[in-house]
């Protein structure tokens, strides 16, 4: 079967996937104007407002990315019973996503992330949040939703933020019901967490994460070391495969047999780096429900992270320019040649 008709029939299983996507969401807010001066009150520039917007983020932009590859998303977080809370659930409604698995809490606000952007570049970040922990009944509320979409999900994102929606008792219950359940879990961690995630199925931190989590340091170009951190992690952790996103340098991958692939970053015209860890991840999670080898999850997680780089701000990927790039990348040409997509 020639690469076209094996991607094109990868794209089509994506269709057929319900991905579980929980953790922390929050509205990703921008103000886009003009600076044509200083402020003479301080030396900032002052900003001409020409218009608002707000998308979601966090978890819910991963929710988006599982929706653009034609999968259905299953969001579980929690979120405030405030305005900023009402506004996230009509975004969902408006992108044609259930609210099923959201849980509104009178104890903590809704997360907002305020980008100011003139000329195409962004000036300032306004963060709205807290970072404390679940409270005991927004946990159990979590844990219910949750088991309530996991019967008919195909895999499991476990978004991270570090904004407290999961927390290491959170972690340990929802990766034992997910192993139960027989569903494969794919883990985008932040540093308070970092180590919680012990048996999961694939581990995709970017190469600051895996340093911070681990308390070690090395030079970048330090292969040798970084290996020998992956190794320590993998076998800490107990995980089947480990995915590293490496900024400009691609990204790498290791088997549960320690079987290592490097690959390299594809040339972009990059505008901001927002949402491509977003992105990373949920296409990483479709391809290993739909059964794909590791280095081809690998190569076709790297196209997505890079061709949203090209935007400004966060935006969900567009499945047909990836479905494009896929069909001229090597090394999915010799990773899928004797792959047979199931339905």
């Amino acid at each position: 079967m020639s690469i076209q008709r094996t991607v094109s029939s990868l794209f089509n299983r994506f269709g057929q996937l319900r991905v579980l996507v929980v953790g922390d969401v929050m509205i990703d807010a921008y103000l886009w104007g003009k600076s044509t001066r200083l402020s003479p009150e301080a030396p900032v520039p002052i900003v001409n407002r020409i218009k608002t917007e707000q998308r979601l983020g966090g978890a819910a932009n991963v929710a988006l990315n599982v929706q653009s590859m034609g999968a259905t998303p299953l969001l579980c977080s929690v979120v405030g019973n405030d305005a900023d809370g009402k506004a996230l659930l009509q975004l969902l409604q408006e992108q044609g996503q259930t609210a099923e698995g959201i849980v509104l809490s009178s104890e903590r606000p809704t997360t907002v992330k305020q980008r100011i952007i003139s000329g195409g570049q962004q000036l300032l970040r306004i963060d709205s949040e807290v970072e404390t922990d679940l409270s005991s009944a927004e946990r159990q509320a979590l844990v219910q939703r949750f088991k309530g979409l996991l019967d008919t999900a195909h895999v499991v994102i476990f978004e991270d933020y570090d904004k407290g929606v999961l927390s290491t008792e959170v972690i340990k219950e929802l990766l034992t019901l997910a192993k139960q359940a027989g569903v494969p879990t794919v883990i985008d961690p932040k540093k308070k967490n970092f180590l919680s995630y012990k048996g999961s199925t694939l581990f995709k931190p970017n190469l600051k994460e895996l340093k911070e989590g681990l308390k070690v340091d090395f030079a970048d170009a330090d292969l040798k070391s970084f290996e020998a951190a992956v190794d320590q992690l993998q076998e800490q952790l107990e995980l089947e495969n480990v995915l590293v996103t490496l900024s400009e340098r691609g990204v790498f991958c290791q088997a549960s047999d320690q079987t290592k692939t490097y690959l390299d970053a594809h040339i972009r015209s990059i505008s901001d780096v927002s949402g491509a860890g977003d992105t990373v991840v949920s296409i990483a999670a479709l391809s290993l429900a739909a059964g794909l080898p590791l280095p081809a999850l690998a190569e076709l997680a790297n196209l997505g992270g890079g061709l949203v780089c090209e935007h400004v701000g966060v935006v969900p990927i567009d499945k047909e320019q990836l479905r494009q790039e896929a069909q001229k990348s090597q090394v999915l040409q010799r990773e899928l040649a004797t792959f047979e997509v199931t339905t």
